[in-house]
């Protein structure tokens, strides 16, 4: 067994065994991190595998094409539009949206407009904003988000053109 996988093995039994044993003991800080635990993987185990059957169809159904057309480097401001409007719609947030992302770049869509996606699936579902808007009030939602989005856009453009300039190249998975 290699070194890496070793550690690996040794951290997650030290967490389990501390789990168990702040339930065995009734350490509330350790009772906490349990529950916490369970309720975010139970949470994973609800959302993931919807989540990975709807990416793996839009690697089938969605050709190449299509994302090179609307997202590639000749979409211009459309394409920023477009992944605005796709990132307002994933649930799962990032966790669903980074499987996208890898996605959508190995279909040729531009880096920065797959940055750009990424910036608004953390800021813009709409889920998440309409909770926002029912706590802290449209007005507010409104100015975050036209402060925000377009800060998202000029940092994915620069971040883009720096990491083209030198070749960059997203490694692939093993």
């Amino acid at each position: 067994m290699k070194k890496n996988v070793k550690i690996r093995i040794a951290y997650i039994s030290t967490y389990v065994l501390f789990l168990v044993v702040s339930l065995i003991l009734g350490y509330n800080p350790g009772k906490e991190i349990t529950f916490n635990f369970i309720s975010f993987l139970i949470y994973m185990l609800k959302i993931l595998p919807c989540a990975f059957i709807l990416i793996g169809l839009f690697e089938v159904w969605v050709k190449k094409e299509v994302i090179e057309k609307h997202l590639g480097e000749e979409s211009g401001i459309r394409g920023y539009a477009w992944v605005i409007l796709l990132a307002g719609t994933i649930a799962g947030g990032l966790l669903v949206a980074f499987p996208i992302a890898y996605s959508l770049y190995n279909k040729g869509a531009k880096l920065s407009i797959v940055f750009t996606y990424i910036g608004a699936a953390a800021i813009c579902r709409i889920p998440m904003t309409l909770y926002e808007a029912s706590f802290m009030g449209v007005k507010f939602t409104a100015i975050r988000l036209l402060v925000s989005l377009p800060l998202v856009i000029i940092t994915s453009i620069l971040l883009g053109n720096y990491l083209t300039k030198r070749n960059y190249k997203m490694a692939e998975g093993k």
